[in-house]
């Protein structure tokens, strides 16, 4: 069993930057993969980024490429978001994810899904 805490989110202004984190826990992580989805009012759910928890590997949207970050740390298993350069349309709540095995971008592989941030962009 996996479980997915996130933190982080809030308002920040088109052009800043904003930092969310996924503290996870669970018995074994090494062949786990770890992402971050997100989903606006009134759209389908969108992956954004997803990290294999091992190798540190990363897979980014287009959509957020040169913009936004993943990374984790090891020892503490939480992941990182990093989000620069903010748009509007990145307003959305943002779900940490997992699942066992190897990175997607389908958002319906991913089995563990935490409670979900609010980010909210202003022009």
């Amino acid at each position: 069993q996996v479980q997915l805490v996130e933190s982080g989110g809030g308002l920040v202004q088109a052009g800043g930057s904003l930092r969310l984190s996924c503290a996870a826990s669970a018995r074994t992580f090494s062949r786990y993969v770890m992402g971050w989805i997100r989903q606006a009012p009134g759209k389908e759910r969108e992956f954004v980024a997803a990290i294999s928890w091992s190798s540190g590997m990363t897979t980014l949207a287009d959509s957020v490429k040169g913009r936004f970050t993943v990374s984790r740390d090891y020892d503490k298993n939480t992941m990182y978001l990093q989000m620069n350069s903010v748009k509007p349309e990145d307003t959305a709540v943002y779900y940490c994810v997992a699942r066992y095995g190897i990175r997607s971008s389908e958002t319906n592989d991913y089995d563990y899904f935490g409670q979900g941030t609010q980010v909210t962009v202003s022009e």
